[in-house]
């Protein structure tokens, strides 16, 4: 029996090496940028690194695309053989080559986190790496952040920071505007907050004086004396009656986290009105008991109570019509 061999060619079948590569392209990934694909390091070069994501032609990655953080050689990177993924950064050039990037995904889930951490209202630590005229520059995951000095809590100078961790708490997260901006003094607050109590008595130093009030520090972060809430006693100016480095005894009456802020009184210590200009001694010697006092009367108000009448003859002339009562006074003015 005689074998028959049969030889078919790309003629015989109307196939040829144009259709081919016709066909190749057809079925050839379209890649675009934006697109974040899985990638294999493919060459190491001296300021980047070929990689294979399946095209023509390896793409490119420039050292400067490959982490948010500086780097100085690609082997802090990448290593030969490894797959990762990378996100397209530019279309083909001319010599049909895409350009990719890593540091942009780490972009993007560094806003991603940042939004998630303001949303829980966390508190992060970061290292001060800068210091300019309006404040200090941080990282938080790897992006820049900014803390104006008007929410740096410290009486060190700004350019005496640099090298030090401090806890931050999120003011403004926009990516958009490629915005972070932080705050230490709302992180210290919120940390003091914990242990205070609104109708506690604290001592604090006088730091700063100002024409509405007086900023007391206690214990690490600053309250304010708000010029109302030093007597009931009409009042010009605090300098008047304060000087930087007064030591005192005031009042919490009000603890806002949200903003960072504390709330003081000596007006609500005073057994007298006016004491606080003529007798601040005596004020300070029965602020414990002036406290107690107005912790009561808060209890009452939360509870629903009526104060008790200083005058028991009084209480036939009291109307107990709901529209003739006048609304009880909180003790904090606006």
């Amino acid at each position: 029996m005689v074998s028959q061999k049969n030889t078919v060619s790309n003629k015989d079948i109307g196939f040829t090496h144009e259709d081919f590569a016709a066909l190749l392209d057809q079925y050839d990934y379209h890649f675009s940028p934006g697109d974040i694909v899985p990638g294999t390091v493919f060459s190491m070069e001296p300021r980047g690194a070929l990689i294979d994501i399946g095209a023509k032609t390896a793409a490119y990655i420039p050292i400067q695309e490959m982490s948010i953080n500086r780097v100085d050689d690609p082997s802090e990177v990448l290593q030969p053989d490894e797959t990762r993924e990378f996100f397209i950064l530019t279309d083909e050039n001319e010599d049909g080559q895409l350009t990719l990037s890593i540091r942009r995904i780490e972009y993007l889930r560094a806003w991603e986190r940042v939004r998630q951490l303001q949303a829980e209202d966390a508190t992060v630590r970061s290292n001060v790496f800068a210091t300019n005229r309006g404040g200090a520059l941080v990282r938080i995951e790897g992006l820049r952040g900014f803390i104006p000095g008007s929410h740096i809590s410290t009486r060190q100078a700004k350019e005496d920071l640099v090298g030090q961790d401090l806890p931050l708490k999120f003011l403004e997260v926009d990516e958009d505007r490629n915005r972070l901006v932080l705050s230490h003094r709302r992180a210290l607050v919120e940390r003091k907050m914990n242990g205070l109590q609104v109708g506690e008595v604290v001592t604090g130093m006088v730091r700063g004086i100002k024409p509405y009030g007086a900023f007391i520090d206690i214990g690490g972060v600053s309250g304010l004396l708000h010029i109302s809430e030093i007597s009931h006693d009409h009042i010009d100016t605090p300098h008047s009656v304060f000087a930087v480095n007064d030591e005192l005894k005031v009042m919490i009456i009000d603890l806002d986290a949200e903003r960072g802020r504390i709330s003081l009184s000596t007006k609500q210590l005073e057994p007298e009105a006016g004491d606080m200009l003529k007798n601040r001694d005596l004020v300070f010697e029965k602020a414990e008991e002036m406290a107690e006092k107005y912790r009561q009367k808060l209890l009452q108000q939360q509870q629903g109570e009526p104060e008790e009448l200083e005058d028991p003859d009084l209480e036939e002339e009291v109307t107990t019509s709901e529209e003739e009562l006048e609304p009880v006074a909180s003790g904090v003015e606006e």
